[in-house]
């Protein structure tokens, strides 16, 4: 088990950036990547980005791209978000999230990760 906390949370106005951190501890040894979702009122767990233990490879979902970045510090246990040119419609509780093993349904599905934290919340607004 994985056990992940997210912090950075907040308010802030539209064209703002904010960073989110997520402390990993327990068994991150046998974790492959550590990802980033939200979930926004009325709406289905939305994948944000994924960043690699191991050679830090990243993925980003499509609203997000250009504006986010993932990154790491290992010797920390820590992934970061970066998030800039924020919108109203980034406006979300923000999930940490831990692949321990390779899943067949890809990286930007939630059942393929094994932990998660209990979320951030995100609110720009207009």
């Amino acid at each position: 088990q994985v056990q992940l906390v997210e912090s950075g949370g907040g308010l802030v106005q539209a064209g703002g950036s904010l960073r989110l951190s997520c402390a990993a501890s327990g068994r991150t040894f046998s974790s492959l990547a550590m990802a980033w979702f939200r979930q926004a009122p009325g709406k289905e767990r939305e994948f944000v980005a994924r960043i690699t233990w191991r050679g830090g490879f990243t993925i980003y979902g499509d609203s997000v791209k250009g504006r986010f970045t993932i990154s790491r510090d290992s010797a920390k246990n820590t992934v970061y978000l970066q998030m800039n040119s924020l919108k109203p419609e980034d406006t979300a509780i923000y999930y940490c999230a831990a692949q321990q093993s390779p899943s067949p349904k890809g990286p930007s599905e939630p059942t393929s990760y094994d932990s998660w934290g209990q979320g951030t919340q995100v609110t720009v607004s207009a």
